[in-house]
């Protein structure tokens, strides 16, 4: 239960670094407004009536997909019947999450289903995650990334391999800012032992998964080829958790040409049990790291 949304109060104020985050206040913004609806027991067509608006509208509202006009927002919640000061903390919400996200100036590299995962990450305080195919990126070399993006692209598309590695190297700044999140990725063998831009990369590349498994809040995993079949057997894996109780889990799932975000209660528990077997399944840290060592030998 979030506390205080029953009684139609505030949010917290935000805080750390989603308090200039578009996509966190948009998702915060959104939980609280259907909090609210349902408090006062009003429908989504009602409410999408209030702002000359659809059903449809709210629901986008509340999953956080979308800005709202602050004279929207305004209609909503005094027909919601919040109080002042839960009035002007929510306008504030929504004057953060009207900002335009960073990923923006990059143009086409960010597709708009990565814009918000690429936001929620960096207001995440725990990244959770499962590799089948490569290095995950928060964990790539440039190197690697830009071999990697090479191959997706083509050789002919190298302005947009080079805006996409910006984004990349942008991202990774979150594991070296004051408060990193927790990062917590198992990697299969096979991600490991595929190569990608030839043996100077890889070897550069497993020195780099080596060096950053001494950073005290990255936990990296190997699933080796003797587990055989798993839960995650299907793709990659994400899930984002956040400080506090103001926003959700985010489940992420990327495929090759889209990504979606599962969000019923009842997914996201599925999603956090899969990690929680794959970590299990995985070797210990201290025997991936030497598995990683024995790889970056060999080559």
């Amino acid at each position: 239960m979030r506390p205080g949304l029953e009684q139609q109060t505030a949010p917290a104020p935000l805080a750390g670094p989603e308090s200039g985050e578009p996509t966190a206040a948009r998702v915060r913004l959104g939980a609280q407004l259907r909090q609210l609806r349902q408090a006062a027991g009003i429908t989504r067509q009602d409410a999408g009536a209030a702002i000359r608006s659809s059903a449809s509208k709210i629901t986008r509202l509340e999953l956080g997909r979308t800005g709202i006009k602050p004279r929207d927002l305004a209609d909503l919640l005094d027909m919601y019947g919040a109080d002042p000061a839960g009035q002007a903390s929510t306008m504030a919400l929504a004057r953060i999450g009207n900002n335009r996200g960073w990923w923006r100036e990059y143009g086409d590299a960010v597709p708009g289903w990565q814009a918000a995962h690429l936001g929620l990450e960096q207001s995440a305080s725990m990244i959770r995650g499962y590799e089948p195919r490569f290095i995950p990126e928060l964990l790539q070399t440039p190197e690697y990334a830009r071999a990697l993006l090479t191959s997706m692209n083509g050789d002919l598309d190298a302005d947009r391999t080079e805006r996409q590695l910006a984004v990349l190297l942008r991202r990774q700044q979150i594991l070296h800012r004051e408060d990193p999140p927790r990062v917590w990725t198992v990697i299969d063998e096979g991600a490991l032992r595929r190569p990608v831009g030839g043996l100077a990369v890889m070897r550069a590349q497993f020195g780099h998964l080596i060096d950053i498994t001494r950073l005290g809040h990255v936990n990296l995993q190997v699933l080796p080829f003797r587990v055989g079949g798993h839960a995650a057997c299907g793709g990659p894996v994400e899930l984002l958790r956040f400080a506090g109780d103001q926003l959700p889990d985010v489940v992420y799932l990327e495929y090759f040409a889209g990504a979606v975000y599962p969000s019923r209660p009842t997914e996201l528990a599925c999603y956090w049990d899969i990690l929680n077997q794959l970590a299990t399944q995985a070797d210990p840290p201290i025997a991936s790291t030497l598995t990683i060592e024995q790889l970056r030998s060999g080559l």
